[in-house]
């Protein structure tokens, strides 16, 4: 099999209504452009006719392969199988819901193959969204630039472009897509480029978007921090931080007693060490620290032995 120029990986949740429309703008955008290419649609457990639909455009468009997960995993899972199966050159991620132009596509792929980038992320200047997902998202993408140092307006946006060593070398799970370009520089994928693209008001269906996953996208933040910096060594983290408590917390309780042996040397008036708050205080870090150091053990023990993480079970595939 030759290899392809683009790979699209659409991941999509009750979309049956844009599909047909997708799939025929993105066919036309790729005959036009004189690109071979295919259509990777995941099926993130839709109830409604989405899968059904995937299986008549297959009949129509030699290009469409498609993947049916038996349950709703999320998008992050949906990517992560779309870019294992993905092999195309490029590899181009868009949402189903035609808010996301396939128009790009060309100019994309011409930035990742003849500038060099590795990644290059969509930015939606102009935004066809209500004002409640607006104002929360330029928020949580401030948030995360400056979390992450990575300079790029529109981290959640689904239209973005990879080199295919890119895509083979992440691994995408839990909530994670929100954050794949830091993931990628993770991965020693420095080259991350941005670009204006055009947005489109949703024209079937409702968003997805709500409150929970403005929650779970800065928990998700802390996440992908903590693993960038000590994923591998868990022990740098938890085993630094319970040593200097542990340290504190003796030192704290060591000058107590010898400051109250020097006051019964010199005849001082004396306050029982039990009575003072600072002795707890001291007792309480000691405690604390040893802890943290058993935590950071056991997460290079964990680390070291786990393997496998991602496994989803997947229906049906065409």
């Amino acid at each position: 099999m030759n290899k392809l120029d683009v790979s699209v990986v659409v991941p999509l949740y009750n979309e049956e209504e844009s599909l047909p429309e997708l799939v025929a703008w993105i066919d036309r955008v790729m005959t036009r452009e004189r690109l071979t290419y295919e259509v990777i649609m995941i099926d993130d457990g839709s109830d409604d006719g989405s899968w059904e639909v995937i299986e008549r455009l297959k009949k129509t468009f030699d290009s469409i392969r498609g993947l049916r997960f038996a349950r709703n995993y999320g998008k992050s899972a949906a990517l992560y199988c779309g870019f294992e199966a993905a092999g195309g050159e490029v590899v181009i991620t868009m949402d189903a819901d035609l808010q996301d132009s396939p128009d790009e596509i060309p100019e994309l792929r011409r930035m990742i193959l003849e500038e060099g980038y590795d990644l290059v992320s969509g930015w939606k200047r102009k935004r066809y969204d209500p004002i409640g997902k607006r104002w929360p998202s330029k928020f949580f993408n401030w948030t995360a630039r400056r979390a992450s140092g990575i300079v790029l307006h529109d981290f959640n946006c689904g239209l973005k472009a990879y080199r295919r060593k890119v895509v083979k070398a992440i691994e995408v799970y839990g909530e994670m897509h929100r954050f794949i370009p830091i993931l990628a520089r993770k991965a020693g994928f420095r080259h991350i480029g941005e670009k204006v693209v055009e947005h489109h008001a949703r024209k079937y269906g409702y968003s997805k978007f709500g409150l929970e996953r403005m929650v779970k996208g800065y928990l998700d933040l802390i996440s992908v921090m903590f693993m960038s910096h000590f994923g591998r060594s868990p022990m740098y983290f938890f085993g630094g931080l319970g040593t200097l408590m542990f340290l504190f917390g003796g030192g704290t309780t060591m000058w107590i007693i010898a400051a109250k042996i020097w006051k019964q040397c010199h005849g001082l008036p004396l306050r029982p060490v039990t009575d003072q708050p600072l002795f707890y205080l001291a007792i309480m870090a000691v405690i604390l620290g040893v802890q943290l150091f058993l935590a950071g053990f056991l997460g290079e023990l964990i680390n070291r032995g786990s393997s496998d993480r991602n496994k989803y079970l997947i229906d049906e595939k065409l």
